[in-house]
């Protein structure tokens, strides 16, 4: 498209060329001067082109290292939440509850992995305690190892 508004462009201006009776326009043919303005056309369009690449290329460098940035930072807010953090918000999030909060649950985390230990008045408030410790900010998973008061077998759950 850029290629056919640049020709038309190049006949348009031959023909004014020829029609404006200028001697050294007399003294060549009208193909000359088309080649000519054609060839001139062609060199400035490459040039826009070339122009056109550098500068696409340095917007995407920019588009990367703005996404490099961006993933430093998400990286180090992550490593922001440490582990006692996390410890403090289970345990904040397990008092909410009103039959969790009475039983001595043992909360432990590292790199984000929380570890329930102790017990539970029964399976539902096990799995409530999965629940509450999932939705806390930071945690990559649970291991839950409370005992459920009548006896039953722990469970593992991530």
């Amino acid at each position: 498209m850029k290629r056919t508004v640049t020709m038309l462009s190049a006949v348009a201006a031959a023909v004014a060329l020829a029609a404006c009776g200028d001697r050294e326009a007399d003294d060549r043919t009208a193909g000359q001067q088309l080649d000519s303005v054609i060839a001139q056309a062609d060199r400035q369009t490459d040039r826009m082109e070339q122009q056109a690449e550098r500068g696409a290329e340095r917007a995407r460098d920019a588009a990367g290292d703005a996404a490099d940035a961006t993933s430093r930072g998400v990286d180090r807010a992550g490593d922001a939440i440490s582990d006692a953090a996390i410890t403090a918000s289970v345990n904040a999030e397990l008092a909410r509850d009103s039959q969790l909060s009475a039983l001595g649950i043992d909360v432990d985390t590292d790199n984000g992995r929380v570890t329930l230990t102790g017990r539970a008045p029964d399976e539902a408030s096990r799995e409530r305690a999965t629940q509450l410790a999932s939705s806390v900010r930071g945690v990559v998973s649970v291991d839950n190892n409370l005992q459920v008061e009548s006896g039953a077998q722990s469970r593992t759950t991530q």
